[in-house]
This record gives structure tokens, sequence and C-alpha cells, in this order.
């Protein structure tokens, strides 16, 4: 058994929100995240590498179950939709409560650091998309720009989430946010091949 106490990783995400939101992030450091949740510096760094780890903490486990649910998917038929739904349909309050997902995106836009660390995971996630969706048969190239559009599709959805007030769902809010993508792509047709011009005998 680990000698440090259980559930010093809570307490130390818990103190960490709470001295980002009080002095700023680039104020706050691991020492004092430690003591303001009454662990040692050690027990700190045996659950994360750094300060910014903390409110990333969840992200690869996370990566892992939305990867795993895409290679699940009944229908990749239409790999765009595939990503889409996966992601809309995850449940992300099991992250955490809505307010405290308002307040851990809030902390990542106030810091250059932490939004280029944010802008990583968020690669890495489209990453594991294009995996999936190539080891499911999907065409390399489509499957990369599916996996990279869906991504940036559901993040507009799911900022609009957070700042609503609950009365719309995040499925709903991506399905807006796909009809959004259809009006800046517009359909366009093929130019009909140019006749080949007859030979005088």
């Amino acid at each position: 058994m680990p000698r440090w106490e259980h559930g010093s990783a809570e307490r130390l995400k818990q103190a960490a929100m709470e001295l980002f939101e009080e002095q700023g992030f680039e104020d706050t450091s691991a020492v004092q995240i430690a003591n303001r949740a009454r662990v040692t510096t050690r027990t700190f760094f045996r659950y994360f590498p750094d300060k910014e780890e903390v409110l990333f903490a969840d992200a690869d486990a996370l990566n892992e179950a939305l990867v795993n649910e895409l290679l699940q998917s009944a229908d990749i038929a239409k790999p765009l939709l595939a990503v889409t739904r996966t992601l809309a349909g995850y449940d992300w309050e099991a992250l955490g409560s809505l307010e405290l997902l308002r307040r851990r995106a809030a902390l990542i836009a106030s810091d250059p650091l932490l939004l280029e660390r944010d802008l990583v995971k968020q690669q890495q996630m489209a990453d594991g998309f294009r995996g999936a969706l190539c080891q499911r048969g999907a065409d390399p190239d489509v499957a990369e720009l599916a996996a990279n559009t869906g991504s940036q599709v559901f993040r507009i959805a799911y900022r609009q989430w957070l700042e609503g007030n609950g009365d719309v769902d995040l499925a709903t809010s991506t399905d807006a946010a796909m009809s959004l993508l259809a009006t800046i792509v517009p359909r366009t047709r093929r130019r009909p091949a140019a006749a080949t011009p007859s030979r005088l005998s």
C-alpha cells in the first residue's frame, strides 16, 4: 500500500483550483498547493509531474475511453458524424460538476501556458480518433480530416454548452455546430469534363 494519505489526489486538485483562482496560475507553486492540501511536496510529485498537469490529470484516461467508444461505434460510414457523436455522447459531468468544468475552462483560458497544454491534449485526442478510424477501415486522409474537424466542431459546442444555463444539452449544441459548419462548406458542383474536339478526317 502506498504510504501517502488516501484521497490526496482529490485534495491536491481542489487546493490547486482554489489557489489558481485566488492568486493566479503563475504565482502558485507546487509547494503552496501541497501545503493547502495538507500533504508534502513529495506527495504532490507522486501524483503530478508539474502544477499544469493538475488540470489535465484525467486527459489520458478520457482519451482512452473516447477512442474505445469510437472503435466500438456501430457505424463509421460518416466518419465526421461518428467523431462528433462520440464526443457529444460522453458523460462529461462524470469529470466534475458543470460549475467545476466552467471554472477549469476559465482557468485554462486565462493563461497562455495552460492554453498551450490544452491544445496539445486536444491534438492527442484527435490523433487517437484518427487512429481508431483507420483501424475501422477509413481512408487515412478522410480519417485525419474527420478527426481534426470533429474535434474542433465539438470544441465550439462544448464552449457554448459551458456558457449556457443548462437549458441546451451538449448533443444539441454539437448538432448546431455541425449545422454551422455546413453553412461555410457549401457543396460544389463538379464541372463537366470538356468535350474532346473531334479530329478532322
